[in-house]
């Protein structure tokens, strides 16, 4: 039988994580070793695959199909396109630097890093799932670890609020979610969970504007769209560094991919007649994202609220439905999966040195921690839009493809991102810049060789994806190019 690629992406992870519990309890630096080597394959994996798909053929490739259960239509059955590609490529990247900056995890390594991968593992298999089922079981699957890693490892005074917030609201998504689903494979006399056989189906049209709600709206409880929005950033702020990195940078990007595979690919009709509907609802979250952001005075909310501004343009480029604002979107999902891992690392690195995120009790960072201090400034910029950097690559298409669609969509987003540039100097300025406050004067040591890694490694990439968007603007083009054919040529 033939392996794809995937297939060991995918595995790599889980079966790592079933093998670092199964370690002594004692043991603190294997748990550690695995994982990194884990997750270096993974993302070497994925950066083969990415180098490897054919752009000018198109659609989905390196697939692999195992029937499983073919009485309920269910198979084994990965594949990836230009939409999803460069997402396991994100995975492998946040998830190689997730491991990185908790290198120093000290309380119970060998849950915490095993944990993780099973984190990962469930990231993987539904940027690759082909099948309804499995992208339904892999969504589901990062349910139970999320919620251990922040009630074990998150912060002390929000962790229970905030994993236990966050799983309902997942829970809650993902059970309407799954009724859509249910409604699609069932209910319509498809009977198969086949994903490429459903975007054939040709549902009726009031089938699909009854249930395209379901399923976008319940998938997209996970990226963040308001008003199901408000466990993102507690979430966030209660998760450790490395989960609240995946979290933010990776989960929010399984949400949105979820709606789009799932709801616009599956029910083009639906989403065309509530595409008016998520306008409206995304362009509320630049908007309130970014202005509730700015008055912020906890520096990881700051993020956490940035996140939700930034997937709103996300679901804008989507609700689009034109070539402009899907790329946009497409891109989108990767610039800001990069820049928030980024972000919430950095955030914690300061954290750790100076046991506060209160932004009024922080200054002069710059001094002792000037590489932090240069991630944090490339990210800010990133988020900013600014040209040379992936944000502007990712976000003007967005902005190109609402004008088209709405053009009063296009003009209140623009005000949040410059609420962003408001936030983003505030923070700049009161955290790494001014007098380093007398408590942490000769105390506070700069950030390790593996941090500073980890913050150029990502920080180059943001810049790489700015200067030469060729890296990535053909491949998504081509996944664009079969949601448009769904769609009809829009």
């Amino acid at each position: 039988m033939h392996l794809s690629v995937l297939t060991f992406i995918i595995a790599l992870p889980l079966l790592t994580g079933i093998v670092i519990l199964l370690l002594p309890m004692s043991e603190k630096k294997a748990p550690r070793l695995l994982a990194l080597i884990s997750s270096l394959i993974a993302l070497a994996l994925s950066v083969w695959a990415y180098a490897r798909y054919d752009i000018p053929a198109g659609g989905y490739q390196f697939i692999q199909k195992v029937d499983w259960l073919p009485a309920l239509g269910i198979s084994y059955h990965v594949g990836v396109d230009g939409i999803s590609l460069p997402l396991v490529l994100l995975a492998g990247i946040v998830t190689a630097s997730g491991v990185a900056v908790s290198w120093n995890i000290e309380e119970r390594p060998r849950e915490f890093f095993s944990f993780l991968m099973f984190l990962a593992a469930s990231v993987f298999g539904v940027f690759c799932s082909l099948d309804l089922f499995m992208l339904f079981f892999f969504f589901e699957m990062a349910v139970f670890p999320k919620y251990l890693m922040i009630l074990i490892w998150g912060s002390p005074k929000t962790r229970e609020y905030g994993a236990m917030k966050l799983t309902l609201y997942l829970f809650l998504g993902s059970v309407v979610a799954l009724v859509g689903v249910l409604a699609m494979v069932f209910l319509s006399g498809a009977n198969t969970f086949d994903m490429l056989a459903l975007e054939k189906a040709g549902f009726a049209a009031d089938f699909q504007r009854l249930w395209f709600p379901f399923v976008f709206f319940g998938f997209a409880v996970l990226g963040g769209l308001f008003p199901f929005h408000s466990w993102a950033p507690d979430g966030h702020v209660a998760a450790p560094t490395a989960v609240s990195m995946l979290l933010a940078g990776v989960e929010m990007k399984v949400g949105a991919f979820a709606a789009l595979r799932a709801g616009i690919m599956l029910l083009p009709e639906g989403a065309r007649y509530w595409a008016y509907v998520i306008l409206a609802l995304a362009t509320v979250n630049v908007v309130y994202g970014a202005l509730i952001a700015l008055v912020q005075t906890d520096f990881k909310y700051v993020i956490g609220f940035s996140s939700v501004s930034h997937m709103g343009l996300v679901m804008i480029g989507f609700a689009t439905l034109n070539r402009e604002g899907l790329m946009g979107a497409g891109l989108q999902m990767f610039s800001h999966g990069v820049m928030t891992a980024l972000f919430f690392a950095i955030v914690g690195m300061v954290y750790d040195r100076t046991h506060t995120r209160e932004i009024n009790r922080l200054g002069g960072l710059i001094k002792v921690m000037p590489m932090a201090a240069v991630g944090f400034i490339i990210s800010g910029l990133v988020s900013m839009g600014m040209p040379g950097f992936s944000g502007f690559t990712a976000e003007f298409p967005v902005f190109m493809g609402a004008w088209r669609s709405a053009p009063i969509v296009a003009v209140v987003a623009v005000l949040g991102i410059i609420v962003t540039a408001g936030y983003i100097l505030l923070v700049v300025r009161r955290v790494f810049f001014g007098e380093l406050p007398e408590n942490m004067t000769g105390i506070i040591e700069n950030v390790s060789g593996l941090d500073k890694f980890t913050i150029g490694f990502l920080s180059l990439i943001m810049i790489a994806l700015g200067l030469f968007p060729s890296l990535m603007v053909p491949l998504v083009n081509s996944g664009v190019d079969r949601i448009l054919l769904i769609l009809g040529g829009r």
